[in-house]
């Protein structure tokens, strides 16, 4: 069985410097197209894991759609939440009959975080950004971010998941 020390080597991943877990920018698109004034490539991808040792993906949102992929390991639960206070909840995973998801789409300007599922010790997924990604399009969450658009029952829940 595959550990996720074996997989962040074989995948040359490298801690997350913002939302917790490991990453590696795997593609960006050959073709181009202006957003505000700014040339981007039309998408990017990563691998993203998340292991016993960096569990959670904190709140942060994108300005640009992601699509998730999950490939293995451990179900991955993210929980989304949009402007007007929508909370959201999925596990990305391979069991469809436990009602686990493959694929997960999250549009731009929705805040969402992830956590490995207890008893993992990592769930591997890959996320497309369109258009590329870039990191002044992403914001790492406050806590008044999230408790301001949330009932106090869901903040007991979710406050876990903002970065420290």
């Amino acid at each position: 069985m595959t550990t996720a020390k074996e997989i962040i080597q074989k995948l040359d991943l490298e801690p997350h410097p913002q939302e917790g877990g490991y990453y590696r920018r795997t593609y960006e698109a050959k073709h181009s197209q202006k957003v505000d004034n700014d040339l981007r490539k039309t998408a990017s991808s990563i691998y993203y894991l998340l292991t016993e040792e960096s569990r959670v993906g904190y709140w942060h949102r994108n300005r640009s759609e992601i699509l998730h992929f999950f490939h293995c390991g451990s179900p991955l639960t993210y929980w989304l939440l949009s402007e007007d206070g929508q909370v959201e909840k999925y596990v990305l995973g391979n069991d469809i009959e436990q009602g686990h998801i493959p694929q997960l789409t999250v549009p731009g300007g929705v805040w969402k975080a992830s956590v490995l599922n207890k008893g993992g010790e990592y769930g591997l997924i890959s996320e497309v950004v369109i258009p590329e990604f870039h990191y002044n399009d992403m914001s790492l969450a406050q806590a008044e971010d999230i408790q301001s658009k949330v009932s106090q029952a869901q903040w007991q829940e979710l406050q876990m998941f903002v970065k420290p």
